[in-house]
């Protein structure tokens, strides 16, 4: 068997499947060695992109191309974004809420590893007839006419499967709620008795004639309002203080203005006095 499986793959098949198996295998490896989510699903995203690249390499150009866009593409990324929104970090808590949950599933999986081998290695291949033979018709046409014929039955199963455990996560996932929600009229009242700003914030950049999100917005007597910039900007120390220059325009404008206005003032007290006589 391994010598018709070795002289059906060519030499540059061999070598591509020996170094993306090896980045794949780190990758697959990383996934769950590395501390931060982040990194994990990053590499699992790798992983699967390999994938694909041998299912392109095989001829299986839809699965390829479904591996891409679907799971890396869609499934992969919005993890990835969820896990980056959420800010998992180190400091989460680490305590077991059953235990022996890390034994038993170090266990599960070193059964599983064995039954894995052992069925590879009696595992038989008669005849090797490649890819040519079931995608006579095309790679789509040979993939619908294997999943609604012969494994129809594991297709739905499957189907079936994936839906319960979508059902189970979100009644898992959903919470109570316990008291009744505040209305707005208890929630005014909430942020009066704690005295806190109760009129709008300007937003930053306000009258400070500038719209950037660094720059914090200035109340009417000039004095800047550190609120109207964000927490993250304001712990980095990453605010630009232009309230002194931005008053100082604001003056010299003003005087322009007035001289401007002043002038024209002048000139329409003279066509009123031509006017009269």
């Amino acid at each position: 068997m391994t010598s018709t499986l070795a002289a059906a793959a060519s030499t540059g098949e061999a070598v591509q499947f020996w170094i993306l198996g090896t980045v794949a295998v780190i990758g697959a490896l990383c996934t769950i060695l590395m501390k931060k989510a982040v990194h994990s699903a990053l590499c699992l995203a790798g992983t699967m992109i390999i994938l694909a690249v041998f299912y392109l390499a095989n001829g299986a150009y839809f699965l390829g191309v479904v591996q891409i866009v679907v799971y890396t593409g869609a499934i992969m990324m919005l993890f990835l974004f969820v896990v980056m929104l959420v800010g998992v970090t180190a400091a989460d808590s680490l305590k077991e809420t059953l235990k022996g949950q890390r034994w038993l599933a170090a266990t599960c999986g070193l059964g599983f590893g064995i039954l894995l081998i052992a069925g590879i290695r009696n595992a038989q291949l008669k005849d090797f007839n490649g890819l040519a033979q079931a995608n006579a018709a095309g790679n789509v046409q040979g993939l619908a006419e294997l999943i609604f014929t012969k494994y129809v039955f594991a297709f739905e199963i499957t189907g079936a499967l994936l839906i319960t455990a979508t059902v189970g996560a979100m009644v898992l996932t959903n919470r109570e709620r316990t008291e009744r929600a505040k209305s707005q009229r208890e929630l005014a009242e909430i942020r009066v008795r704690e005295g806190k700003h109760l009129p709008p914030l300007p937003a930053p950049g306000v009258y400070a004639r500038h719209n950037a999100v660094d720059i914090a917005g200035l109340l009417p007597d000039g004095t800047p309002s550190e609120l109207t910039v964000m927490q993250t900007l304001r712990e980095r120390g990453q605010i630009r203080d232009v309230s002194t220059q931005a008053l100082n325009d604001l003056k010299a404008l003003e005087q322009r203005s007035a001289e401007r206005l002043g002038r024209d003032g002048d000139r329409d007290g003279d066509r009123e006095e031509e006017a009269a006589k």
